[in-house]
């Protein structure tokens, strides 16, 4: 699949500006370990009819492992500690090297959705509510369940 206007990415775009998701994902994120790129196709599944079996679920999870681990985190790292002024070095030099980080994280996010969205099945029913697919696929990537914050999240996205 690709990122036409009715895929992931677009979905993803318009349901992490609404009120309370991203205050949501990113306090699953960082205060829980939870993947947000890996919860987002997990909602775009169920509000678009794809079901998730246990298979795809493992096979997405590790695909978010690898993306996690290899790119996202490490450039989220390095976002993060230009973040804040150091001592020898320019603030705007260091706020443009900040932006092309937050860039290249955002790239890399955006490629871990389409090779999820590759993973995706086709329609097979009805939109469903999210809440129960978000809690499967963080019982999928870790052994602790934030139901407060996948609540939240669930909740807070556009219906």
């Amino acid at each position: 699949m690709s990122g036409t206007s009715d895929g992931l990415w677009p979905w993803v775009l318009t349901a992490y500006a609404a009120p309370g998701v991203s205050a949501a994902c990113l306090e699953l994120q960082d205060t829980a370990g939870q993947n947000v790129p890996l919860l987002l196709w997990t909602a775009w599944s169920a509000a678009t009819g794809r079901a998730l079996d246990e298979d795809t679920r493992d096979a997405a999870c590790d695909t978010a492992r690898v993306w996690e681990e290899t790119a996202v985190a490490p450039l989220r790292a390095v976002r993060r500690a230009l973040k804040h002024k150091a001592v020898d070095m320019d603030d705007d030099d260091r706020e443009a090297v900040r932006s092309q980080v937050k860039a290249a994280e955002l790239d890399a996010e955006r490629r871990l959705l389409l090779a999820l969205e590759a993973l995706s099945s086709a329609p097979s029913g009805a939109a469903r509510p999210p809440i129960d697919a978000l809690v499967a696929i963080a019982r999928s990537w870790s052994s602790s369940i934030p139901r407060p914050g996948l609540t939240r999240l669930a909740q807070s996205l556009p219906a």
